[in-house]
């Protein structure tokens, strides 16, 4: 993709050699000496780079980098929208993964709220109750704050288990375990039945599942049972959830999974069979997009995001080393925000990006890109 970038902007600048008109597009201007990329909605992103790049090892760290995220209120006027808007008004999103506000399933949800669409999410049973009884007390009232000052406002929650493709599937000892008592219509084929019998159909789906029994094991110890149980709740659940919500999903949607960068390097100590279950989900996207795409045009793409202390990775046990090896090694020296995530979303799920599919996209700082450990012991001999 830098190569591309970087071969379309020398392409640009030769043109403009050769002529003394100016080229600009929407809110893009190139010149001598800087490349300035500002995609601005009255009420978007503003994603901006305007400095020099300049070869360093050593750049001070940032940790106070912010990506505003503004909602596209019905009230503007379109005319009046300058730049490039990403705008899913009139579309409506279903998140499967959200049980709290401090992960990239939550954060992927409030974009897509401030970019216009409607929000549904899919919360696991056991996590059901105490994730409505927090929104209904308003305990996530700060998260939900959007840049325009309105809350996000979640159509409806619905509980799911998407290890489990229908009622047949679910074993005695879940149907009578008390964590599952009072909910119904939980697992995948009566979730999406639910929300045909609801709302009809969505136009965005969202996979920000994954689970590990056996994470903190390393593969060589790992059982099969936790092996392929790693695989059924982290990458088949995927396949399970577009294969079921197809139908109610409009022509022309989109699909987004999460991965991680230990589906192709190695990462001790993320166990379990988890690398190979991300492996397999970056497998499948490519799979997926292609037989989703001729099937009715619905895109399927993938962020391999990096390291957030979550609650969820924080069952890995080491999830904060994580972090900071990340934040010491990473090309950009700085804090990794769920909210950088949930833009990338809402611009992969958005018309700018009606050509994108089978993607994995990183948002990591550009970790993916290291071959060499900056804080290294080796470099310092």
């Amino acid at each position: 993709m830098a190569a591309s970038i970087t071969g379309s902007l020398q392409m640009l600048a030769t043109r403009r050699s050769t002529s003394s008109s100016r080229m600009m597009l929407s809110s893009t201007v190139i010149s001598d000496t800087k490349v300035t990329i500002q995609t601005k909605l009255s009420s978007s992103f503003s994603l901006s780079f305007a400095k020099p790049f300049r070869q360093s090892f050593s750049s001070a760290p940032r940790r106070d980098n912010n990506v505003v995220t503004r909602a596209m209120s019905e009230k503007n006027d379109k005319n009046s929208v300058s730049g490039l808007p990403i705008d899913l008004r009139g579309k409506r999103a279903f998140i499967a993964g959200v049980a709290d506000d401090n992960g990239y399933g939550w954060a992927i949800a409030k974009a897509l709220a401030a970019a216009g669409a409607e929000i549904l999410v899919g919360t696991w049973v056991p996590a059901l109750n105490i994730f409505e009884t927090s929104l209904r007390r308003g305990k996530f009232d700060d998260s939900r704050r959007l840049p325009n000052g309105s809350l996000m406002e979640i159509a409806k929650v619905y509980p799911l288990d998407a290890v489990f493709d229908s009622l047949e599937d679910v074993p005695d000892d879940i149907k009578s375990n008390k964590r599952y008592s009072g909910s119904s219509n939980w697992t995948v084929t009566e979730v999406a039945e639910s929300i045909k019998n609801d709302f009809g159909s969505i136009d965005i789906l969202v996979h920000s599942l994954a689970n590990g029994p056996e994470v903190t094991k390393p593969l060589l110890e790992t059982s099969r049972k936790g092996y392929l149980a790693a695989l059924s709740a982290s990458s088949y659940s995927f396949i399970s959830l577009l294969q079921h919500f197809l139908p109610i999903i409009n022509p022309g949607g989109a699909t987004i999974s999460l991965t991680y960068i230990a589906s192709e390097r190695i990462i001790p100590g993320y166990g379990g069979g988890m690398s190979s279950a991300k492996a397999a989900l970056e497998s499948d996207t490519r799979v997926l997009a292609f037989e989703a795409g001729r099937k009715k045009q619905i895109r399927v793409n993938a962020i391999s995001a990096g390291p957030l202390g979550s609650r969820a990775a924080k069952a890995i046990g080491f999830i904060e080393k994580m972090i900071e090896y990340s934040y010491a090694n990473a090309p950009l020296q700085k804090e990794l925000l769920a909210d950088e995530v949930g833009a990338a979303a809402a611009f992969l799920v958005s018309p700018l990006a009606s050509a994108i599919t089978g993607s994995v996209v990183y948002v990591d700082n550009g970790l993916n890109t290291m071959g060499l450990a900056c804080d290294s012991p080796s470099l310092s001999v």
